[in-house]
């Protein structure tokens, strides 16, 4: 199972990229006097009451209250780039950023997940690499050499201001995920989700397996496969000794939260009727808690991509040194993702990931391996203020469609909408008190 941030926040968890942004902006008033802040924005402390900080929730709040500050005061206010200046100096900023790729994120509307953050930083990476020496009326021409060094400048720039918003999200989770959540304690309403591992025989036959809705989940050459498993489910449930079956359920979670341990918990220690097989969980992107083995990867992994070749041949690591794939050199994780794709056949359940392309490579192997049988998606739907139904399932679809080279096998293992379920929005983690 494929596991994304659409599972946290499908338990209440507050670890969106619009809980993120929007708590640095609300919390501002306390924190701008912090280092870490400062690398992010600067202002003239002389003017932060006046700015009235404590009144706002989100960065649009933010410019709104700065707009009304420099009309009031006859400030110059700087919309381009969201900074106020002194109105007889304007090389005097009252408030600017420091980070531009903070700025960008703030700035650009389609930014809405972490997957456009990771889409933005490959963008800024490609833009850089391919500068190229210019020649301006009435100015000197700039030689290659002169350009390489410009170039290899900024690409320092950008990854250490990228490493400054990992630094700020990975402290944004620990105070407000993981130190107010209780990851311990039973879930409410937890078998909403978990009756979907439970191993239970289906009464599949040779006379009947075409018109099973879990049969036509996976192509005709396995139905004899299901077949024989049905059948051994039925007979070891009569035993009652569902564990000696060696079905096992494996979670890629690309999360960094805990919030899978508690499913990995129930589903080892229940050897009853309901059992769910052998469960264990890879956090392939790293965990919080983990700051030695398994550490955050927060970055792009789209080797497919045209231009990383082009990226590649600059031959300068510093062009990737937030490409994910190197770090998954850092332990064993990569590889024994490897092993089990490679030891058996499998299906892939999708709960809470976006399948974009700052995952490219790593979906990739997963989905055109021939021990993937099928792919079904948990998608989200809601409701809006018309009450008019909606849902993500189409999107997902259409972005698990440029994972795949071989667009007939990519049909032959996406399963239909019809078959496919929505992702409950109602477990829920207690709060700590």
């Amino acid at each position: 199972m494929i596991v994304g941030n659409g599972f946290d926040l499908a338990h209440g968890l507050p670890t969106s990229y619009k809980d993120f942004i929007d708590d640095f902006w609300a919390n501002l008033h306390n924190t701008f006097e912090n280092a870490s802040i400062r690398d992010l924005v600067c202002f003239d402390e002389s003017h932060i009451k006046n700015l009235q900080l404590e009144s706002v929730s989100n960065y649009d709040e933010f410019c709104n209250n700065l707009s009304s500050y420099a009309i009031e005061q006859g400030f110059f206010y700087d919309n381009t780039n969201s900074s106020l200046k002194h109105s007889h100096d304007r090389s005097t900023f009252i408030f600017k950023f420091e980070n531009h790729f903070f700025k960008e994120i703030n700035e650009r509307s389609h930014i809405e997940n972490w997957v456009d953050i990771e889409n933005e930083y490959y963008r800024e990476l490609k833009k850089i690499s391919k500068q190229e020496p210019t020649q301006k009326a009435g100015r000197k021409t700039s030689t290659k050499k002169q350009q390489k060094a410009k170039n290899k400048e900024n690409i320092r720039t950008l990854n250490e201001q990228f490493e400054e918003i990992k630094n700020l999200f990975k402290n944004y989770l620990n105070r407000c995920v993981t130190r107010n959540y209780n990851f311990t304690k039973n879930l409410i309403k937890v078998d909403h989700l978990l009756k979907y591992f439970e191993m239970r025989p289906l009464g599949l036959s040779e006379e009947y397996v075409k018109d099973n809705p879990y049969a036509q989940e996976f192509p005709k050459e396995d139905w004899k496969d299901l077949i024989q498993i049905d059948a051994e489910i039925t007979e070891y449930r009569k035993k009652r000794d569902l564990y000696s079956l060696n079905h096992k359920t494996y979670f890629l979670n690309f999360n960094y939260t805990c919030s899978l341990d508690i499913y990995i918990r129930l589903m080892n220690g229940n050897h009853n009727l309901n059992h769910y097989g052998q469960a264990s969980q890879i956090q392939i992107h790293g965990r919080l808690s983990n700051v030695t083995e398994n550490t955050i990867n927060f970055g792009f992994g789209d080797e497919m991509d045209e231009d990383y070749k082009l990226i590649e041949n600059l031959d300068d690591n510093e062009y990737l040194k937030n490409f994910k794939s190197f770090k998954y050199s850092q332990n064993s994780n990569y590889k024994n993702l490897l092993d089990y794709i490679d030891s058996d056949k499998f299906q892939v359940y999708i709960m809470g990931h976006s399948c974009g392309l700052s995952d490219r490579t790593l979906l990739n192997t997963i989905f055109e391996r021939k021990n993937c049988r099928s792919i079904k998606t948990f998608y989200h739907e809601w409701v809006d203020k018309e009450d008019k139904k909606h849902d993500n399932f189409t999107e997902i679809i259409q972005n698990i469609s440029r994972h795949f080279n071989d667009k007939k096998v990519m049909r032959s293992k996406i399963v239909n909408k019809s078959l496919c379920k929505t992702l409950p929005q109602d477990i829920r983690f207690q709060k700590k008190v």
